[in-house]
């Protein structure tokens, strides 16, 4: 994606960044309807944090904190929330928190999104070299006629791109091994 969503938290920021990762997410649109519905006696409304396109069904996200989640007013808006938009055949997420180590991960590997900062040469030889299998340490080493530091960026780049993939459960480092993604 190439283009600015509003976030009004720090916790929407982060989903915005795990759905800008995810290779099957085409587009991304921020308070994307309002929904207005009768229930006990009561006009309800509800506006969705985000509406995610992928291949398959739209998704609508709701971010909120975990401690949040339990209040009830909030539980019940997402069970009224969920409901309709399942009715449609959508998906509907909440996201609350992510794990710590995978969302600073990809906080660090979008620093490296951007291909036109990457030497094209560098990237096609990193896409054709045997890297399956290989430490992300002994990955850097592999093109010796270009400069480390230019390797290890688009190698980054390559994992944010995900034509390499690697553990992003614990803080990334060079005893990392990276995959050819599927």
């Amino acid at each position: 994606m190439r283009d600015h969503v509003i976030y009004e938290s720090r916790l929407e920021l982060s989903r915005l960044l795990f759905a800008d990762f995810d290779p099957s997410v085409r587009a991304i649109v921020a308070q994307p309807f309002l929904l207005q519905t009768v229930l006990e006696g009561k006009v309800r409304r509800h506006i969705p944090d985000y509406l995610l396109f992928t291949g398959q069904v739209p998704m609508v996200v709701d971010v909120k904190p975990l401690q949040r989640l339990s209040k009830p007013e909030v539980a019940f808006t997402f069970d009224w929330t969920r409901r309709v938009v399942e009715a449609r055949g959508w998906e509907y997420e909440v996201w609350s928190d992510p794990p710590a180590a995978e969302l600073e991960n990809i906080r660090f590997l979008a620093g490296y999104r951007r291909e036109w900062l990457f030497n094209p040469e560098i990237l096609e030889a990193l896409r054709d070299a045997d890297l399956d299998g290989l430490l992300l340490e002994q990955a850097m080493g592999c093109l010796p006629e270009h400069p480390e530091p230019q390797v290890r960026a688009a190698i980054h780049h390559l994992l944010w791109t995900q034509v390499f993939v690697t553990d992003l459960d614990r803080p990334l480092g060079l005893s990392h091994v990276l995959r050819r993604a599927a």
